[in-house]
């Protein structure tokens, strides 16, 4: 069953400032374990040694494009490497939705902010994946495409890198949204000390002027 603390989050996806009556996450919870049986999050990642050169942060072996903004260069400052990852829950998650939203637009709702709690899940999950494999080693936040200042159009490289479309099912259309929609894409540093660099909170976010959460008094609690 999800913990207390998830629950609070799809609350927060569904923009409900209280935590419900019993039943309400009793219904959520059933839902979420049953998505989580349905459509696990999948995962991939590889690693790439970072170069410093005069026109930004390279990622060697990679085809992104040299990292230049003002998040990368805080967030990666001391690290000799860069993890690539994607984290998805696949067209399975994609079917039941359409399933959802032919019956009830509440469950199509509910759904929707249990699989953004998952996806997340997944991504901590491969987190922790992380700081396993690379004991003694130190991880910089986890940031995305579109928070801070890192862009968007990384999106399509992200993937191309990661072999995503063949791997995992994801791929991205010209307006740069991920396909299955419950996917993520991010980018974590590999340091030798301890990391002091933080680039969470709604300060970085691209969506700190339009943000629903912030509106409502709340936040995504990144």
């Amino acid at each position: 069953m999800p913990s207390e603390e998830k629950l609070r989050e799809i609350l927060r996806y569904l923009g409900a400032a209280g935590s419900g009556d019993m039943q309400f996450q009793q219904k959520l919870a059933a839902l979420y374990e049953e998505l989580r049986q349905e459509a696990p999050p999948r995962q991939r990642y590889r690693v790439f040694p970072l170069e410093r050169t005069e026109t930004g942060l390279v990622l060697t072996g990679s085809s992104l494009p040299p990292l230049t903004g003002q998040s990368a260069k805080t967030l990666l400052s001391e690290s000799h490497s860069v993890v690539l990852l994607c984290c998805t829950l696949g067209a399975a998650f994609e079917r039941k939705l359409r399933a959802a939203s032919a019956r009830s637009m509440e469950l199509t709702l509910l759904l929707d902010a249990c699989g953004s709690a998952l996806v997340e899940e997944g991504c901590d999950a491969l987190e922790q994946e992380l700081k396993e494999r690379f004991r003694g080693a130190f991880l910089t936040d986890r940031f995305s495409p579109g928070y801070g200042d890192l862009p968007l159009t990384l999106q399509p490289e992200i993937l191309k890198a990661l072999d995503a479309a063949r791997r995992l099912g994801v791929t991205v259309n010209e307006q740069l949204l991920m396909n299955p929609t419950k996917s993520v894409t991010a980018l974590i540093g590999i340091s030798d000390r301890p990391q002091r660099a933080r680039i969470r909170g709604c300060a970085f976010c691209a969506l700190n002027e339009t943000c629903i959460y912030r509106k409502g008094g709340m936040h995504c609690g990144d």
